[in-house]
């Protein structure tokens, strides 16, 4: 379905990336797979992941390049892109799939744990889709898909970096999408539950804990990977601006932010008004403090 598109992977040196790199190359792309080699929280540097991932490509006679620069830097992010046309001569999609965490309670969340997780998410998905949207509109074509999560879209304990950046990202997509669809580029969501090493650092502390990570154990990268191929294929040219989940064999179309219920006082409102009439009459609709467990509350086969 991607017969000789040239796609960046990010993130790609395993669990997911690697997964939907596979699939990519799998289907007949030419995949740049990109991973500095770091650990879950973001440290540490190591080639050989990206490049296990290619050899893996190759043996299987598929077409790939190893890069290992940096999603959060511009610059470097640029270079990503640099990689594709030095490689392949042409850019056609972009799958924003590098992350880190770095969990913490929020009233004792660091600066530098914030401000890391935002720019490897946020900021990483900034830089290579604004890398590639140049090319994108000067070809007339070109597809992104980023990795959003429930953690934002729902909610989350211990999650405030990740779930910021991640609805950021889901904002950051619809954005894109509009904004290039005079250009004929297309920009879709994707929040994946699947076993990686992201997931293997959530704590186990407590039963509820380890219920719902063996759960996530049972859900493999391999299932996230089809919906990553269809998204960049001519197949989904109708496709733009959605969000999908991906849990094992189920996938699922993302609400977005709508108004729910409104009340009108031709008067104008006092706070006293909004107390006695506004927010008894909203309150019905009101969201309950939900994690993205108890909104995804039965087990997918």
């Amino acid at each position: 379905m991607v017969e000789g598109k040239a796609v960046v992977v990010t993130g790609a040196g395993g669990g997911i990336g690697r997964a939907i790199a596979l699939a990519m190359a799998q289907h007949g792309a030419r995949v740049v797979v990109n991973d500095i080699g770091a650990a879950v929280d973001g440290a540490g540097r190591d080639a050989g992941p990206a490049q296990q991932v290619v050899d893996e490509i190759r043996a299987l006679g598929g077409h790939a390049v190893a890069n290992t620069d940096n999603v959060a830097d511009a610059a470097s992010a640029t270079r990503i892109i640099g990689c594709a046309l030095d490689s392949f001569g042409r850019i056609d999609a972009v799958v924003n799939n590098a992350g880190i965490l770095r969990d913490r309670f929020f009233h004792k969340m660091s600066v530098d744990e914030w401000d890391s997780v935002i720019k490897v998410h946020l900021y990483g998905s900034y830089h290579v889709s604004r890398a590639a949207a140049v090319f994108f509109k000067e070809q007339g074509s070109g597809a992104m898909v980023h990795m959003t999560s429930t953690s934002g879209l729902i909610g989350n304990f211990g999650q405030a970096n990740y779930a910021a950046a991640k609805l950021g990202i889901a904002a950051l997509s619809k954005s894109i999408a509009l904004d290039m669809l005079k250009f004929n580029v297309r920009s879709n969501c994707i929040a994946p539950f699947a076993w990686s090493r992201m997931i293997g650092s959530i704590p186990t502390d407590t039963e509820e804990q380890r219920v719902r990570v063996d759960k996530i154990r049972q859900m493999t990268p391999a299932k996230i990977a089809p919906l990553a191929v269809y998204l960049i294929s001519d197949a989904a040219r109708e496709v733009n601006g959605q969000i999908f989940s991906v849990r094992n064999n189920e996938i699922s179309l993302i609400s977005q932010p709508r108004p729910l219920r409104s009340i009108h006082r031709s008067e104008g409102w006092t706070p006293q008004a909004i107390a006695e009439h506004a927010m008894p009459a909203l309150r019905a609709s009101f969201f309950a403090l939900d994690r993205s467990a108890d909104v995804f509350s039965w087990d997918p086969v």
